[in-house]
């Protein structure tokens, strides 16, 4: 015996506006990944090379510090249901 199907508590658009935001999440979220990668091959790229430049320092330590702060926050990430309007 199969239990019936729960009905839906979304409409359709609602769940097309949540699969966007997802989309752009992801996006945003490989965005940040392929940055932060980068300036840190290039803050060790240039600790090897002895070269120094405030930039890459500088954008390696906001990268370091965007880590602890998205990592110590008590909101979860992803989309949610009350995000309207974010």
């Amino acid at each position: 015996m199969t239990d019936a199907p729960i009905a839906p508590t979304t409409t359709s658009e609602q769940d097309r506006k949540t699969a966007g935001q997802r989309r752009i999440n992801i996006i945003w979220e490989s965005t940040q990944a392929m940055l932060a990668v980068l300036i840190t091959c290039a803050m060790v790229y240039c600790t090897i090379k002895s070269i120094e430049s405030k930039e890459i320092n500088y954008a390696f330590i906001s990268i370091i510090t965007m880590y602890y702060i998205r990592t110590n926050h008590t909101k979860i990430g992803g989309v949610n249901v009350g995000d309207d309007g974010r």
